[in-house]
């Protein structure tokens, strides 16, 4: 649905990948050809392997890399700021309207931060009355 979703909206989608490694692989293909997206969409949860904060950090990590966009069902504030300091120029939930999710795709590209009103006000309160920060055990 949402490759059906972004290419009737005009939008080239070049690949997909069902892992954090995939799809770096599929990136290094692309790279191969003389391809580069300008935007990833990338889901924190995929399964075993690599999450979508650490596939997010290795992708922004290359040279000329493409900005990545978290698009998840994941909204917790530790979510919103890994993927935030990961690289992630932006993070929507699934639950956006399609027409959303077109133009935060379009804004990425063009460098923008997109960050869905819930995502914003929790980041902005997150920020603004930082909680003590637990290590993962503490957790």
């Amino acid at each position: 649905g949402l490759r059906a979703l972004l290419d009737a909206s005009g939008i080239d989608v070049l690949d997909e990948a069902g892992s954090g490694e995939e799809a770096l692989r599929v990136l290094d293909r692309l790279a191969e050809q003389g391809v580069r997206p300008d935007v990833v969409l990338m889901d924190l949860q995929m399964g075993p392997g690599l999450d979508g904060v650490a596939a997010t950090r290795a992708i922004r990590a290359r040279d000329d890399a493409p900005r990545v966009l978290i698009l998840t069902t994941y909204d917790t504030d530790v979510d919103i700021v890994r993927g935030v300091e990961a690289g992630a120029s932006g993070y929507l939930l699934k639950d956006a309207p399609p027409a959303d999710l077109v133009e935060a795709v379009h804004r990425a590209s063009r460098g923008e931060t997109v960050l869905a009103p819930a995502v914003a006000a929790r980041l902005v309160n997150r920020l603004s009355s930082p909680a003590p920060t637990l290590t993962a055990r503490e957790l």
